[in-house]
């Protein structure tokens, strides 16, 4: 089994600390900026989107990295991080599903143009600024509701997808709201086995 991708990549980073919280050794091959390009039809073949990461696990390919997440902790049964009952499982999920669609896509207008250096124009940034906020303070509420986790007492996935977020709006050179149900969880995820190495590791 190994994970293609660099890991300056926010996706990427997610499933090395999933693999890390599972006991896992992943080896890593770098694909992306600066590094083999996931354009070649090598890695095309693996992946139509030309995005990373990648997971080969033998014959099987997978790529969409919360979906690497989960196949991860499902093949090593580790429901701590994935439940197994249903309900508790799909409230992991929807807050997986919700960094993915909902959330990611709020702040890349903003991060792309003031991170990475694409043209934007002022308004557009500005109102991807707003979106940003406006979406960690719904992910504020639901931590001052639990007073743990983003689901519950548990730490599970969704606090690893969501985790690197968090350090992502924290880092960003943006005017950012004061979330303290945020601020505590990012400390309570300090504890966890690979945080300093994939979260809070300088990297935007």
């Amino acid at each position: 089994m190994k994970l293609l991708g660099r890991l300056t990549s926010i996706n990427v980073r997610k499933v090395a600390w999933t693999a890390t919280l599972l006991g896992l050794d992943l080896p890593r091959e770098d694909w992306g900026a600066g590094f083999r390009s996931p354009q070649d039809p090598e890695y095309l073949a693996l992946n139509p989107n030309g995005l990373i990461p990648v997971l080969v696990d033998g014959d099987f390919v997978l790529w969409e990295s919360n979906s690497i997440c989960r196949y991860l902790a499902a093949k090593h049964g580790v429901t701590a991080l994935l439940p197994a009952e249903p309900q508790a499982r799909a409230r992991v999920e929807q807050w997986m599903d919700w960094q993915a669609g909902e959330l990611n896509n709020s702040w890349r207008t903003a991060f792309m143009a003031l991170v990475r250096g694409q043209p934007a124009a002022p308004e557009a940034v500005q109102a991807s600024v707003a979106g940003w906020n406006r979406h960690m303070a719904m992910l504020d509420a639901q931590l001052a509701r639990t007073g743990a986790f983003v689901t519950g007492d548990a730490f599970t996935l969704a606090d690893v997808v969501l985790g690197l977020s968090a350090q992502r709006w924290l880092n960003a050179p943006i005017e950012r709201a004061s979330l303290p149900a945020v601020s505590a969880w990012l400390q309570r995820l300090g504890a966890q086995p690979g945080f300093s190495t994939y979260v809070d590791n300088g990297m935007p």
